[in-house]
């Protein structure tokens, strides 16, 4: 539709184009007459305005061949959908024509199999026939041969059956005789019933009467009396029960710490492990003492840049052909290292060799903690675990606890659980995944808020462990009262493997301070009156006079106390401070 409007368009500016030429050659005559000094201006309008109707056409011209363009992709659209429906004809054709001669061949093997049926079924009718005559004659022979010795035998019960009928009325009579004395019997024994009857009736009145004495003597009823009896007996085996039940008490507690000891000692003797103290210091030795210039670099270049990279510090002192690594991060002492070696076999050390030789220890070092994680559950007999939880845990074997490699003391851990689960007969897998997983949260930085038990079991259970393996993790520590014997089992470990002697730096000494500390704490404040430091330090219970003492003072004594250890000690993981506030009545009867 715009198309006509574009050809009127350009039809009116050719128009008017024509009309201005026209105009300016009107124009002109008196312009040559007396040189019109307008006249280039008006030359360039024309130009331009044939410029334009051109472009109009070339433009029109454009519009048409898109138009013959669509008209012959519409014609060979049609063309293919001609195609298509011939080809779909052609093809039902075929198939049409297949099913028709399938039918036939079918029908053939039909009537092929109809005939070869019937001549099968007439042979067999006559060989029928034939088996069904030579039997019948073989069984009329036997039944002939039957019948005679039937005959005799009969002949033979004949005069057997006579003799017994003989013997039966014989027998008749006797058995008359019998029930002429039964009836005699009978006769005398209905009269002796009826004497019995008598005899139980007057029975059952002395029986009575007996009873009634009996009330009114003791002056209780039969239901009164039963009741008092029942009463008496339960009361007298519920002291039984009672005494028999504290017995069992006492005796299943004394069977039951034996066994404990035994089984702890038995879980310690079997699992012994070499125990190493680790710092946070590294040693890298040299070839010689002319790289320890090389490391430092031109005006101290290289050094800065490469604790700018990894963030270790490198102690260069007199210590002949070896340097110092320090780091808190075990993860990243371990790449330094890593990285500075890598550099010293090298012999390149500038800024850009650091930033990609560190790159590659990165990536070293996150392989092998995926290696450590699966060797650690190879070593406990763990058959599987989410790929999250197994790089978690072998980014431990850099973390210590008090010098004490953090992945070994699980592994230890683990074997000391399942060691205490089979002697309890109880299954070890999951006392073992439990212990391996207790302390998982260490591997996390300071990003990540909370105690590492809770945040060890909330990783847990994000990644699909089972409820009793995330109650061992969050209940190693006490943080959530312990509930299974798994639980308890991964409390035992923890702290057997925790305490063996050399297992951690932390002597007995600074340890026995720590306590004596924690207990002055609370002892200084005011209405307390007793202070014990349990559960290796972790836990306070605080005893006060009620009178004192009251509960909105209990809490605010907890949480001051709990501020001031926390202000003033040096601790592994938590503790915890109970205020207990109790009040007694006592009453003496005399």
């Amino acid at each position: 539709m715009p198309e006509p409007e574009t050809s009127a368009s350009a039809a009116g500016i050719g128009g008017a184009g024509s009309a201005d030429a026209g105009g300016d050659g009107a124009r002109r005559e008196p312009a040559s007459a007396g040189a019109d000094p307008g006249s280039a201006g008006t030359a360039a309008v024309g130009a331009a305005r044939v410029e334009f109707a051109r472009i109009s056409s070339m433009v029109a011209d454009l519009r048409r061949e898109a138009r013959d363009v669509e008209e012959e992709a519409e014609r060979i659209r049609r063309r293919a959908e001609q195609d298509a429906a011939e080809q779909t004809e052609r093809v039902r054709r075929e198939a049409e024509q297949i099913r028709r001669h399938a039918e036939e061949a079918a029908e053939a093997i039909r009537e092929r199999a109809v005939a070869d049926a019937e001549l099968r079924a007439s042979r067999a009718e006559a060989a029928a026939r034939d088996a069904i005559h030579a039997e019948r004659e073989q069984i009329r022979a036997e039944l002939d041969e039957d019948l005679r010795t039937q005959r005799t035998e009969l002949r033979g019960w004949d005069s057997r059956l006579t003799q017994r009928e003989q013997r039966v009325t014989d027998q008749a009579a006797s058995v008359e005789e019998r029930l002429r004395r039964l009836e005699t019997r009978e006769a005398e024994l209905a009269v002796r019933e009826a004497g019995l009857d008598s005899r139980e009736s007057d029975l059952g009145e002395l029986e009575e009467a007996r009873r009634r004495e009996l009330e009114r003597v003791a002056g209780l009823t039969s239901a009164e009396a039963r009741t008092e009896l029942v009463k008496v007996v339960e009361d007298q085996a519920r002291l039984d029960a009672a005494v028999r039940v504290r017995d069992i008490e006492a005796r299943a507690e004394e069977e039951a710490e034996d066994r404990a000891r035994r089984i702890v000692t038995l879980a310690i003797q079997r699992v012994a492990s070499d125990q190493t103290a680790e710092s946070v210091v590294s040693v890298l030795h040299l070839p010689s003492d002319e790289m320890k210039g090389r490391i430092i670099g031109r005006e101290g270049r290289n050094i800065r840049a490469f604790e700018s990279v990894t963030g270790v510090n490198v102690l260069i002192d007199d210590t002949p052909e070896a340097v110092l690594l320090s780091c808190f991060d075990p993860v990243r002492r371990e790449m330094g290292r890593i990285t500075l070696a890598a550099l010293v076999s090298d012999g390149r050390i500038h800024p850009h060799r650091i930033e990609e030789e560190y790159a590659r220890a990165e990536r070293e070092v996150a392989a092998k903690c995926v290696r450590a994680g699966e060797d650690a559950l190879i070593d406990v007999g763990i058959a599987e675990m989410h790929p999250e939880l197994i790089n978690l845990l072998g980014r431990l074997r850099y973390r210590t606890s008090y010098g004490q490699n953090v992945l070994a003391h699980l592994v230890e851990s683990a074997h000391l659980a399942g060691i205490m689960a089979a002697e309890l007969r109880l299954p070890p897998a999951i006392a073992k995944r439990g212990t391996l997983l207790h302390d998982l949260g260490k591997a996390l930085t300071h990003e990540v808020e909370g105690s590492h038990a809770i945040v060890g079991a909330e990783i847990a259970r994000r990644y699909g462990e089972h409820e009793d393996v995330v109650h061992a993790i969050e209940a190693h520590h006490n943080e959530v009262e312990p509930r299974s014997i798994g639980a308890v089992l991964t409390q035992a470990a923890d702290q057997i493997s925790g305490g063996r002697p050399g297992a951690r730096r932390d002597s007995l000494e600074s340890y026995v301070k720590r306590l004596e500390r924690i207990e002055q704490i609370a002892a200084e404040r005011p209405g307390v009156e007793k202070v014990f430091a349990m559960q290796a330090g972790r836990e306070v219970r605080v005893m006060v006079v009620p009178e004192l003492v009251d509960d909105v003072a209990a809490h605010l004594l907890a949480r001051d106390v709990a501020k001031q250890i926390e202000d003033e000690l040096t601790y592994p993981g938590q503790i915890r401070v109970t205020v207990v506030r109790e009040t007694r009545a006592v009453g003496m009867a005399r």
